[in-house]
């Protein structure tokens, strides 16, 4: 037999779900205990005590009559006591004068070994026959037991025989269905989660000083109203909800609650103090119920079995109670027996005795009446279940004792969770809604982030860039520390991801700051801090992916000089983009868009009248409507990068006061509308690069106030005499064409400064490419050119000479003649400079200080 340690370990679950156990429970467990132990001491008093006493019971008809008797034969008869099965019976022999009455039917090797001994007389016999006691039923031993044990299967119930199996049978049941949820494996890993991240919530030192600070803003508050306080936004941020009646509100501003100076509350400042370790444990935390909570609040698995494991239990109770009340008057000491063995035996009935009626008959009421009190409890579990909505959880008393008034309400699973711990305890619950609270995870943040990025740290992460300015780059933070607006000489400040950016009022100390780069950065700023920014920012930087991270605020920034937006702002978004608050744009000189339009807003026009550059950068999309142009009739510079223009559109000609146009990356083919371009008469630059363009036609000689023309990565194969009309160009770029000959007109261009034909198919340069004296830039590499005339000690200000990539067999020594042509500016092969005489190359590793222009 099993003990009841053996059995009670069912009934064991792990120590830390105990929160998860309320009192009803945990009675129930109890109640199962008991029950396991009447189940065990019931089944070892049966094993070891329990039996059955059976006597025959002799017809009273043949008792009266008298056995004609033989004179002169002995008789005898055996009287048997049985105590009980496994002991010894004692027989006692009585011998008589008479002859014997034995039952016919009983063989005589059953019958106990008669001994005849003479007596002295008949008279004698008689009398002592008359005086002896009880009834004669010439049964032996054997027959005892075996009618004992026939009589034990046969005359008593049932219920008499396997109570204790039945009791433990049943309590296994409610104890597993009490415990189930703990067990079945969809929900015991939930649970597990849920219980250990309960526990460390409810251990973590982030918790405490939450709450504490909290209490102490709250005493703050009342001494305030006691004093006759009546400017809280004095001491509060001027972004937060001055119209809330709540106190809690002023914790749920973007920079926090703060104290004035005069105040005693001195020690405010040190509750917040959080060592490293204990604040990367709680940013953990933060993120492991956050993912707890979209796991568990999708199901309600767990508390459709908790349910249901009640509802097994309480079905159980009545079955139990129904069928177990019955037998409750069943259980007798006397029953009579009818084995149906006369031929062995010699009777048909038997008066048998039950020694464990009694027992059993208490231990069944004792069973019964825990049993109902456990069903009771189940009733209770299930009007509890019903009563209230357990899917659904409010913070709200938490909410209302907490500055912390955006804790959510939750659902399923992880409401069903959190009803139990508060049978358990209700501060567990509290101190795990703090984890819940967005205003408190961006304290944590706050709080970390400042005690890693000190003031010191920062300053060693300013750099200056390619424009000589401070600048500081701030990539994949929590926040931006407070230390960043401590460093007043900082002229550049780029937040790179960094989701909860909120710019303070400190901002204003930063006097310098005139750029500002927003990438994926959605800033909230405060009042103080947008109007510094409104007077004092020049340039704004802004990446994003969805149009709803622009801050609105970007739009009322009238001293913007210039503006960057890099992201999706397809046609079908534009109306949502806010480009209507552009007017208030003043001063913007430089408007930037890089994203993948198809037609350039029409409200961009609010800012015609004073924009100079307009960039559209395309991510490949085409760009098909472009009569907002007409309208920018301000614009000097001009960029429509990677649109998918075949031809250059007609609304540019309509810029009078276009300077530059840029239209790289492309898929123009032909430029036959170039001649339209002499209209523009301040046009200097054109940029036709990386487009697919076959020729260059005639008409372009009348657009002679080109400096800069840039042809390079097309399809050229020939440069047409005309190009060399334009007197003014000063740049010429046709590289990586198909090109094979340099037309002699080439010095014609007296002025030009920069000619980079590299990557093409030039085997000849000639003597009147050398007469543009003023060439500073000479880039002639990876074409077929064999040798390089002497004349090219002709080019005095040539500072950049390009040969690489050829098939070259020497240099000309007259390269010692180009003054400011150094080694670093010659790009050719080291075996073509080794062979160079030893006064030339020594002329052309000499350093040289002379400042010269670096043209267009």
């Amino acid at each position: 037999m099993f003990t009841l340690a053996e059995v009670a370990s069912l009934n064991d679950i792990q120590p830390t779900y105990r929160i998860l156990k309320p009192w009803w429970d945990v009675f129930m467990d109890y109640l199962a205990v008991v029950m396991l132990m009447v189940a065990i001491f019931a089944g070892t008093m049966q094993l070891t005590k329990d039996q059955v006493v059976c006597l025959p019971v002799l017809q009273s008809t043949v008792n009266s009559k008298a056995q004609p008797g033989t004179s002169g034969k002995a008789d005898f008869t055996t009287v048997e006591t049985t105590t009980g099965q496994g002991e010894e019976a004692s027989m006692r022999t009585v011998s008589f004068g008479s002859a014997p009455t034995v039952t016919p039917d009983i063989p005589l090797s059953r019958a106990t070994s008669s001994q005849y001994q003479p007596t002295e007389s008949g008279q004698e016999l008689k009398k002592e026959q008359k005086d002896s006691s009880g009834r004669k039923t010439n049964l032996d031993f054997q027959q005892y037991v075996f009618i004992n044990q026939m009589c034990y299967h046969l005359a008593l119930p049932w219920y008499s025989k396997y109570f204790p199996y039945l009791v433990l049978i049943h309590t296994i049941i409610l104890i597993v269905s009490s415990n189930f949820w703990f067990k079945y494996p969809k929900t015991c890993s939930k649970i597990e989660h849920f219980v250990s991240i309960l526990g460390k919530c409810f251990e973590s030192p982030w918790t405490t000083k939450a709450l504490s600070e909290t209490a102490c803003e709250d005493s703050e508050e009342n001494k305030q109203r006691l004093t006759g306080a009546q400017s809280l936004p004095k001491y509060v941020s001027t972004s937060s909800d001055e119209g809330s009646p709540s106190a809690s509100t002023p914790m749920i501003t973007k920079s926090g609650f703060k104290f004035s100076a005069d105040k005693p509350m001195i020690e405010v400042p040190s509750v917040t103090i959080l060592d490293k370790k204990d604040g990367e444990q709680a940013k953990a935390l933060f993120e492991k119920v956050r993912k707890f909570r979209a796991h568990v609040e999708d199901s309600d698995l767990i508390y459709k079995l908790y349910v249901g494991q009640t509802v097994i239990k309480t079905v159980k109770f009545i079955f139990i109670l129904c069928y177990t009340a019955n037998f409750v008057n069943t259980i007798s000491f006397e029953h009579i027996c009818n084995p149906k063995v006369e031929h062995l035996i010699g009777y048909t009935q038997f008066e048998c005795t039950h020694n464990m009626a009694y027992m059993l008959k208490k231990l069944l009421i004792s069973y019964i009446s825990l049993i109902c009190v456990y069903g009771f409890i189940c009733l209770y579990t299930l009007f509890w279940l019903f009563r209230i909505p357990l899917k659904e959880y409010s913070f709200e008393k938490v909410r209302e004792e907490s500055s912390f008034s955006d804790i959510p309400d939750v659902k399923n699973d992880f409401a069903f969770l959190l009803h139990m711990v508060d049978q358990y305890d209700q501060l567990y619950s509290k101190r795990f809604g703090v984890f819940l609270s967005e205003v408190s995870e961006n304290k944590l943040r706050e709080i970390s982030l400042n005690h890693e990025w000190t003031f010191e740290k920062l300053r060693q992460h300013v750099s200056r860039n390619a424009q000589d300015k401070q600048e500081l780059h701030l990539f994949m933070l929590s926040g931006v520390p407070d230390a960043v607006f401590d460093l007043t000489d900082l002229d550049v400040l780029k937040l790179e991801l960094i989701p909860e950016a909120k710019i303070p009022a400190k901002i204003s100390q930063m006097t310098n700051l005139q750029e500002l780069h927003l990438c994926h950065c959605p800033a909230k700023v405060e009042q103080t801090a947008f109007s510094f920014l409104r007077d004092h920012l020049r340039c704004l930087h802004v990446k994003f992916t969805d149009v709803g991270e622009i801050p609105a605020w970007v739009y009322l920034l009238k001293n913007l000089r210039e503006l960057y937006l890099i992201g999706n702002l397809n046609s079908e978004n534009n109306k949502m983009i806010g480009l209507e608050s552009l007017r208030e744009l003043r001063h913007l000189k430089i408007l930037h868009v890089k994203s993948n339009l198809t037609k350039i807003p029409p409200n961009i026009t609010d800012v015609a009248p004073h924009l100079t550059k307009l960039v559209i950068h395309n991510d490949g999309t085409k760009l098909v409507v472009l009569n907002s142009l007409k309208k920018m009739t301000n614009v000097a510079e001009l960029e429509l990068q990677n649109c998918e223009l075949e031809r250059i559109p007609h609304a540019i000609f309509s810029l009078s006061n276009l300077q530059e146009l840029d239209l790289k990356s492309n898929s123009i083919r032909t430029i036959e509308e170039i001649i339209s371009f002499q209209h523009l008469k301040r046009l200097t630059c054109l940029k036709l690069w990386h487009n697919k363009i076959v020729n260059i036609p005639s008409s372009i000689t009348h657009v002679k106030n080109l400096e800069s023309l840039y042809l390079s990565n097309n399809k050229l194969e020939s440069l047409p005499a005309a190009v060399f009309s334009l007197q003014k160009l000063r740049c010429l770029d046709v590289s990586y064409n198909s090109i094979a000959l340099i037309p002699v007109e080439i010095g014609l261009l007296q002025n030009l400064q920069h000619f980079h034909i590299t990557g093409n198919k030039v085997d000849v340069l000639p003597k009147q490419l050398f007469k543009c004296v003023k060439l500073r830039t000479l880039s002639l590499g990876q074409n077929c050119i064999t040798s390089v005339p002497d004349k090219v000690s002709q080019l005095l200000q040539l500072t950049h000479l390009e040969l690489k990539g050829n098939c070259l067999d020497r240099l000309p020594a007259t390269l010692g003649q180009c003054q400011l042509l150094r080694k670093s500016g010659l790009v050719v092969e080291d075996h073509l400079f080794d062979a160079l005489p030893s006064e030339v190359k020594e002329v052309l590793n000499q350093d040289t200080s002379i400042p010269f222009a670096n043209g267009i």
